[in-house]
This record gives C-alpha cells, structure tokens and sequence, in this order.
C-alpha cells in the first residue's frame, strides 16, 4: 500500500491567491472611490444604522433576516447590500432585476445552494426588485424559507403595490430616507479631502450645489466633479447653476411619487390652502405631468370637495379645461393654475359625495323594490285597475308646492341621505332642506289624523 502511494506524482501545494486590490486600479468616478467601507461612514441613515437601528440589532445578534429597502436614489441602498454581507460573512451577489432572466436567477440559486451546502449563505441583492413579475418572485420564496439565500432588495417604489405579499410575509421592509442637508454637507467635505483640496465654491454656491442634488449623494458627487475643476474666483449660487448639468427632480408620471404629489395637490386644495396646492400643480407639471390628467383631477376636487357650496366651481374647472385645450402649453397651464387657486378659497362641502355614497350603499342592500304605486305611471286601464297611479298629488297643485309624498319604495323607511354643511351656497340650501322637512312632517301628520 505504501509503494501504490509513494507511485504516485507528488502534487505541488497550491500558491497562496494574490490579494485582490479594494478598488478597480483603472479612473474610478468620485462617487465610487468614496463608496464607505463599513457601516458606520454611511451618511443620512442613522435610523437604521444608529445604536437602536434595525440593520445594528440584526448584527449584533448575529443573525441578518431578508430585507427590502425602500428609498430614493442615491441613498445608500447597494453599499448597505455590500457592507451587510461583509459584516454578517456572507457572499455577496448582486443582480438587476432588468437585466436578469430566469435563466439566470436558475444558476444564481444553484450556486448559492452548493455554498450552502458548503457552510456558507449568500447574501443576493436585487436592484430595482420590483421589476421582477410575480413568478419571478415567487421563485426566491422557498430559497429564502430554507436559509440559501439571504435576500436584500432595493427599490423606489412602494412594495405594498409592486411586490407580493407571499415575499413580504418573509422580509423586512426598511426605508431609507432621502438624504438631508447635513447628509449631503459630509459627503462634500469627504469630497474635498479625497481631492486633496477645497471645492472652489462660496457658501452660496455651496449650498446651491447641494440643493440642485435633491437629497442623492449619488448626484451630489456627479455635480462635485463637475466643478472640482475650477480654479477661478469662488462659484456663487449662479455660477454653480449655470455650470453644471441640473439634475431633474425625481417624479414617476407611472409610479408612487405620481400619487403621492396628487393626493398633496387635492388635500392642499382640501385645506384651502392656495399656495401649498399652486406648489404641488407646478412640481407636477415641471416633473412632465401631462395637464389634461391634472385638469381632469382639479375638476374632480371641485366635485368631490366643493360640491354645492360653489357650483360655479365645476363650471370654471370645465373652463379651465377648455382653455388649457385651446391654448396648449404654456399658456393654457395657467387656466389650470387660476382654477387651483379658486378652488382652494372656495367654501368646502362634501355633503353631496357622501349623500350619493350612502344612497349607493342603500341602493345595493336594498334589492330591487318597487317604487310606491302612487309614483307609478298608469298609461293602460289595467294599470290603473291595479292601483298605478292611485293617489298621486301634483305638487304644482298644491298651495305651496309641495306634496310632501312618500317617495321611497313602500316597506322602506325614509332615508335623509343629503346633510348640507351650511357654508357658502348650501347655507340656503340647508334652509330649504329645513323648511322641505317641516312640510313634509306636517302633511304625514295631517294624513295621519285623517
């Protein structure tokens, strides 16, 4: 036996790997060469990296559980992914959901199954998760439940609407939060001393330069290269504007940030409040808005919110429309921004939507009952034979126009849908109800007593 080993060829040990160098050696943008190294140079999250955060109790307890992260861009989504796995010793794979296809998603889970098997897990971030459809998501699920994967996905949109609730059910959703002034004020001093000298900027350009980042570090950093070259005067605010390529505010005309600047403009209207509402209209509009939608949501306010106490307003609103539709833009913009204004001043009554709703709502529990006969038209004998008609009081015949008949189907109570708010025009209409109502109690009363 020890003849059949020493025969066989001697097996050179293996050289150790030559270490991999932290960073690519080639021209690196600014934004990667100051990516942190570990968790604690992350700037703007301190809600979640903070002693009390999430990611610090997951950590200290040795165990990282599945997580969704849900933020802006330029917020720290993939470094966290990276800083995470470094931390917790789990291998690192990053995918995009646009690029990758099934086929793919099949060889990344055979691999990670065989460094499970191996001892290890992987940790496998997915950028931009909500683009995958259902079934693609519903294929990370048992390598999730089994401890093969450790899933981290980013993305913009609301999970609640993009992402199943079977994946949801077994990960964490942590938001990041967009990145405030102080945030942003680091990052360019992290800038400046990686270039080895001060950006060449006055406090008013400075801060120009972080306001036109709109809360991205990822774009802050962009907009750092783009001046880091200047060796003139001090940029001021100006210059700084004009130098640079401004970064466009980030709004989805398909996505959460469309619904989340609608529901301000309407609750801004709502609150009657001219100027927050004419804020919110112009962000949508300077985010690519196509008007017609928001003509047709001011119209809507005027309904749903004014209602009766300015019925003028659904008539300016139309206009408003109808102006827009022969001026273009963007001249026809500012119809939409006069009916803004008058709709946040007018008086506000929701009486007639909920009158509506609570008379649908009737409507449905109720069946198909039959209108009292006394309201039914009799054009045939037998009709009249069967009681059609029978009854009947023209109200223009009576003394003060009005019956006070029972129009509800017989066998239901009478209902008081329209409670009127009292403001603006539906003060008199409130009036009228009042008086309608005290007719109506004393006819009941007197054909009762007959």
């Amino acid at each position: 036996m020890a003849d059949l080993f020493d025969s066989l060829p001697e097996i050179a040990p293996r050289s150790p790997e030559p270490p991999k160098p932290s960073r690519p050696a080639g021209p690196q943008p600014l934004a990667e060469r100051l990516r942190p190294t570990r968790l604690a140079e992350v700037v703007g999250q301190e809600h979640l990296l903070g002693p009390e955060g999430p990611l610090t109790r997951m950590i200290a307890g040795g165990r990282l559980s599945s997580i969704v992260f849900w933020g802006p861009p330029g917020v720290g989504k993939t470094t966290i992914a990276r800083l995470l796995a470094a931390e917790t010793d789990l291998s690192f794979v990053q995918i995009s959901a646009i690029f990758t296809g099934v086929a793919d998603l099949k060889k990344i889970f055979e691999a990670a199954k065989l460094r499970h098997a191996n001892g290890r897990a992987t940790l496998l971030f997915v950028d931009e998760i909500h683009r995958f459809n259902k079934a693609q998501q519903d294929g990370f699920l048992p390598h999730m439940e089994d401890g093969t994967i450790v899933l981290v996905g980013a993305t913009t949109e609301n999970p609640s609407f993009e992402l199943n609730a079977a994946l949801l059910s077994r990960a964490q959703v942590l938001v990041l939060r967009r990145l405030d002034e102080g945030a942003l004020d680091d990052l360019v001093a992290r800038a400046e001393a990686e270039l080895g000298r001060p950006l060449a900027l006055t406090a008013e350009g400075r801060a120009r330069l972080v306001e036109l980042a709109d809360g991205d570090g990822r774009a802050l950093l962009n907009l750092v290269e783009q001046v880091a070259d200047h060796d003139g005067p001090p940029l001021d605010a100006r210059a700084v504007a004009e130098r640079v390529s401004r970064r466009a505010a980030v709004y989805d005309k398909s996505g959460e940030g469309h619904y989340n600047l609608i529901s301000a403009l309407h609750k801004s209207v709502r609150g009657s409040d001219p100027d927050a509402a004419l804020y919110w209209l112009a962000r949508m509009l300077e985010g690519g808005e196509d008007p017609r939608f928001l003509a047709r949501r001011i119209l809507r306010i005027a309904i749903e919110d004014i209602g009766l106490a300015d019925p003028e307003a659904q008539t300016l609103c139309l206009g408003a429309w109808q102006s827009y539709e022969r001026l273009g833009s963007p001249e026809g913009e500012l119809a939409l921004a006069q009916a803004v204004i008058y709709l946040a001043l007018a008086p506000k009554s929701n009486a007639a939507y909920r009158a509506y709703s609570a008379a649908r709502a009737a409507a449905k529990s109720t069946g198909s009952l039959m209108p009292p006969a006394h309201i039914l038209n009799a054009p045939t004998k037998l009709m009249r034979e069967q009681g059609y008609g029978a009854g009947y009081v023209y109200d223009h015949d009576t003394q003060a126009g009005f019956s006070g008949q029972d129009y509800f189907p017989e066998g239901m109570e009478r209902q008081n849908f329209y409670a009127p708010r009292g403001r603006g025009r539906e003060r008199d209409l409130k009036e009228r109800l009042a008086q309608l109502t005290r007719l109506r109690e004393a006819s009941t009363s007197d054909s009762n007593s007959d």
